[in-house]
């Protein structure tokens, strides 16, 4: 129900509020099919069923109490459902003439409760929920996943929201079963719409065409300009896209007449018509009819250009076939998952391009020459048979020139930059950000497309082409030929020159990359190897990569990895087989940067054979296994086998390697893995903590150093290996390298240094290195996940006075507090967690809170988030905050109360704790307790109770105690019944809690005592 009911469903227009559903054929078949599905749901899913939606679907219902019946409470015309959610509020909720439903369960039951009205009250429920898929999931759960790819497994869906609260698993199954409703009814709309075609898409073009060359030229033109507003042709010929497809519009028009102003028109299967104004593709409020359609746009420019009408009978207007040209047409990629196209299909139009661009070069001559550059020649892949070649060639073609072939669009200063030592501004397949020569220590050349990082939509984005004037050289020839004859002479030179980018990007451009997958099934062991390791070479960039695993590469690099590499001595034969299965592990390392290739290497059972590499004595074989389980290592299904498969002892035993590449590897494996306890205490039980100590010596190796550094600082996590580290100094060390390193050094350090800060002996150790100014003045930066690791180790540093005493004196809370400031949610909840030691460990820090001018509008602010560890922070500082009065005074005139009241209806726990922790200390404050009542705030709280959180009860405790100071919060609470779950908390252990409790139940008691004796003294 999201791009269905948004663009293929036909609504009115929203001139005076929402828009309604229109009364046509089209959307009476998608309310059926709705129907169809929400009548259904309860029996096929039933556990999805269940689910409480995120906000209630609400609609002006015509059912009346009387059409409800069990399981329903009916009182006067309010129904509510008996079944209710974990607070105790009914899923369904009628109120005439509104009705709220909160699942699938009671909006299954309803519809069938509705008989002869059930398209009514379908129809009703998404005219007034036009996105009901953020109702139902969130909107933050729901732009998760509506961001991600339609071929990610729900595995990795889950993980992707695990973060945004519980029963993530049921919220990605309940979008899936959305998804394929809604990819149901474009079919269907589409289906309905390509049986209904009146006007014909050859038919439009070959009219445009038609006004292009006989109206636009020479003297008499009738028309300055007529031009498409999309390049882009779909499979059956139109050019609008899917979603418009579906109201049978086929492509838009931008008409410039000689006489009158500029028409946008739109050709649709009913006719043509002027729009709204859509100039460029993607302008919603643009398609909307403003005209009569007309049958053709002959008769639709007569009525609009005087001009036109009185000279379109002297012009020959017949329909023809425009000149033939050799002119590659310019194809403008569309969103694949938006549009509907599969992957493979944009390829396949890729291909189609570059083929017809090379068939019209081989007509070519002309003007031109290129003549190869000096590596080619030392290459050898020159020769006077194809000089001669391309002479004929040339000679043959007389003085026809290719008008342009399609090439990819460049950045603005990228033109200087292309003449590379080989030629290579005449190559096609050169990214925007690919620089061709390269200073030393600067970035190598493929420095985006190696990122580990790199997501699913980035990898799955069609490479953008652009046309050229400018012919293909010699070169590309040659590679096209290497390509065509692979043999072992051609695969040794391949793989040699596929180290250049632009050579291993002609590679793919021409189908090289499929042919040489092909050769990894030889029986040929040394082709096999050869293939591989080109394959290794290529596949450093997104659409490389791609194409491996498109076609089967993958599963075949994997079979290669099937060997014994650890004999004591092997024969000819097995040496043979040992180094297929390196050039094959080399292959799967540079693969494997992509996410799609790390699950295709998981399913092809590649796991336990790298585990089995993993065993070899030899680091040749060792560095591309360890890079690609480190590559991996970023997914959970990873980690966890790399841990279940005892590969932990190999990854251990390989940090006292002398090879520092290896080492870097196998550290950068660790540090991803060690976020499981369980791996943690198998690094320290396989006595893997001291060679990880030991690496910190080797400062100048950063890349090293990054990877030792982020294994220290997860492995420190457990506080057990905190103590083993110790026993090394490493703390010492890693003080030292608070200062003078890059980045990414800094922020496993300055993480590692926060995990040994729990410790208190730690925290003197911090200071007396000069750790604490070292950890200030890193406040300052702007790396975000820098800046989040620095104040959680500030915040551990504080609880100490005496390193307090030096945070202040070097004004670390001020930078702190600016902290505050900062667009990441992340950087804002970890500033305010580490401002609750420094506010409560400060000398005078009512006074210091005042010193910093806007700070306590600021932090009010930030109870406006949608962030829950925003606003759980934030509430635990405000309660220190609150502990002055003049501060609590302050933060009263900025309105804390009402912000802190609406937080109330919260579910986690979390932030359940602190706000009612800073609810409690706000009601210290003139007349605060009555405007928490008069706000709402008494009777969630009640609710809190009910948690199973013992930390949470202890500060709603305190909280209500202190409400109850005010009569009415006492009546509030006594209705919500809140006596029994506190004379139950007054049977606690903490001592805290239990007079909390009591106190709240005397001040009941004592009100209640006081009404009765009103009663019978009055």
């Amino acid at each position: 129900m999201g791009l269905s009911l948004t663009r293929a469903a036909q609504w009115t227009p929203a001139s005076s509020g929402t828009g309604k559903l229109e009364s046509t054929p089209m959307n009476e078949s998608l309310l059926k099919e709705i129907l169809s599905f929400a009548e259904q749901f309860g029996s096929q899913h039933p556990q999805e069923a269940l689910h409480v939606f995120q906000e209630p679907l609400q609609w002006s219902t015509t059912l009346v109490a009387s059409d409800f019946k069990t399981d329903y409470d009916i009182s006067d015309s309010d129904v509510k459902s008996n079944e209710r959610d974990s607070e105790g509020l009914p899923l369904l909720q009628l109120s005439p003439p509104t009705v709220s439903v909160r699942s699938f369960s009671q909006l299954s039951k309803l519809v069938h409760l509705a008989e002869d009205k059930k398209v009514e009250e379908v129809q009703a429920c998404l005219e007034e929920n036009r996105y009901p898929l953020v109702k139902i999931l969130g909107s933050s759960v729901a732009s998760i996943l509506q961001g991600e790819d339609t071929d990610t497994d729900v595995l990795s869906l889950v993980d992707k929201v695990k973060d945004q609260g519980k029963d993530s698993e049921v919220k990605v199954k309940l979008f899936l079963l959305l998804q394929n409703l809604d990819n149901k009814l474009l079919s269907k709309c589409l289906e309905e719409i390509a049986g209904k075609i009146r006007l014909d898409p050859t038919a439009v073009k070959n009219e445009v065409d038609s006004l292009k060359h006989s109206s636009i030229e020479g003297e008499k033109r009738v028309l300055k300009s007529i031009r498409y507003t999309s390049d882009y042709i779909f499979s059956n010929g139109c050019r609008a896209p899917p979603w418009r497809q579906v109201h049978g519009e086929m492509c838009y028009l931008v008409i410039e007449p000689c006489d009158t102003e500029t028409l946008c028109v739109t050709c649709s299967t009913a006719g043509v018509f002027i729009n709204g104004g859509i100039k460029q593709e993607g302008e919603e409020s643009g398609y909307e009819r403003t005209s009569d359609v007309y049958r053709d746009l002959r008769t639709l420019l007569k009525s609009r250009s005087p001009h036109l009408a009185e000279n379109i009978n002297t012009q020959d207007f017949a329909v023809q076939e425009p000149p033939s040209t050799q002119k590659v047409q310019h194809v403008e990629p569309v969103d694949a998952e938006e549009q509907g196209q599969s992957q493979s299909s944009y390829e396949q139009r890729e291909k189609n391009v570059n083929e017809n661009a090379r068939q019209s070069l081989y007509k070519t001559g002309g003007e031109k020459k290129y003549e190869p550059c000096p590596r080619w020649r030392n290459l050898g892949l020159t020769s006077p048979c194809g000089e001669a070649e391309e002479k004929k060639r040339s000679k043959s073609s007389g003085e026809e020139k290719c008008d342009g072939i399609q090439k990819r669009k460049r950045g603005a200063g990228a033109k200087g930059k292309m003449k590379a030592e080989f030629s290579a501004s005449s190559l096609p397949g050169r990214l925007s950000s690919q620089k061709i020569k390269t200073p030393a220590g600067s970035m190598p050349l493929d420095a985006f497309s190696e990122s580990s990082s790199e997501s699913e939509e980035e990898e799955e984005q069609p490479e953008r082409r652009q046309e050229s004037n400018t012919d293909l050289p010699s070169e590309y020839w040659q590679i096209q030929k290497l390509v065509k004859y692979l043999k072992i002479g051609s695969l040794k030179i391949l793989r040699k020159i596929s180290h250049n980018v632009q050579i291993r990007r002609a590679i793919v451009d021409m189908g090289g990359l499929q042919s040489i997958v092909r050769i990894l099934d030889s029986p040929v062991k040394d082709l096999k190897a050869l293939a591989a390791e080109t394959i290794s070479n290529v596949a450093r960039f997104r659409r490389a990569r791609r194409t491996v695993r498109q076609y089967g590469g993958i599963k075949k690099l994997v079979k290669l990895l099937d060997c014994v590499p650890n004999l004591a001595s092997l024969s000819a034969n097995q040496e043979k087989d040992v180094e297929v299965a390196r050039c094959g592990a080399l292959a799967l390392w540079s693969c494997s940067k992509s996410t799609k290739n790390k699950e295709a290497i998981r399913k092809a059972g590649g796991i336990p054979l790298l585990g089995r590499l993993l065993k070899s004595p030899h680091e040749n074989m060792l560095i591309p296994v360890v890079g690609t389980l480190q590559e991996c290592a970023s997914e959970e299904s990873y980690r966890i086998a790399i841990q279940t498969e005892g590969m932990i002892k190999d990854l251990v035993k390989n940090l006292s390697s002398d090879n520092d590449e290896l080492q870097m590897h196998c550290a950068s494996a660790i540090f991803k893995c060690a976020e499981g306890k369980q791996t943690r205490d198998l690094v320290r039980e396989y006595k893997g903590l001291q060679p990880l100590a030991s690496l910190l010596s080797k400062a100048s190796n950063k890349q090293l150093l990054a990877a030792a550094t982020g294994a220290i600082w997860k492995c420190s996590i457990s506080m057990e290996n905190v103590a083993k580290f110790q026993e090394y100094k490493a703390l010492e060390t890693l003080v030292g390298l608070l200062t003078d390193q890059p980045e990414e050094v800094l922020v496993n350090v300055v993480g590692a240094v926060g995990e040994f800060a729990r410790i208190a002996a730690n925290k003197a150790i911090i200071r007396k290195c000069g750790g604490i100014k070292s950890l200030v003045n890193l406040l300052t930066g702007t790396n975000q996940a820098l800046l989040v690791n620095v104040t959680n180790a500030v915040g551990a540093c504080a609880t100490d006075m005496d390193n307090m005493a030096i945070i202040d004196q070097l004004d670390g809370v001020r930078l702190v507090w600016s902290l505050l400031k900062n667009p990441s949610a992340e950087v804002q909840s970890s500033a305010a967690w580490a401002l609750c030691p420094c506010i409560n460990n400060a000398k005078d820090a009512g006074e210091m809170v005042r010193s910093l001018v806007g700070g306590l509008e600021l932090i009010v602010n930030l109870l406006k988030s949608t962030n829950n560890e925003v606003l759980a922070s934030i509430c635990a500082a405000i309660a220190k905050i609150a502990k002055d009065k003049e501060n609590l005074a302050v933060l009263t005139d900025h309105g804390v109360v009402p912000l802190l009241a609406k937080q109330t209806n919260t579910t986690d726990d979390r932030l359940r704790r602190h706000l009612a922790e800073a609810i409690g200390h706000c009601c210290m404050w003139g007349s605060n307790r009555a405007s928490f009542g008069d706000a709402g705030a008494v009777a969630p709280l009640v609710r809190y109770l009910k948690s199973k959180d013992k930390e949470v009860h202890q500060s709603t405790a305190m909280a209500l105690y202190q409400l109850s100071k005010d009569p009415n919060n006492c009546i509030t609470m006594h209705e919500k019944g809140v006596v029994k779950p506190l004379i139950h908390i007054m049977g606690s252990d903490e001592d805290m809690l239990q007079e909390a409790a009591a106190g709240c139940v005397r001040n009941i008691r004592l009100l209640a005592l006081a009404n009765r004796k009103a009663v019978l003294f009055n």
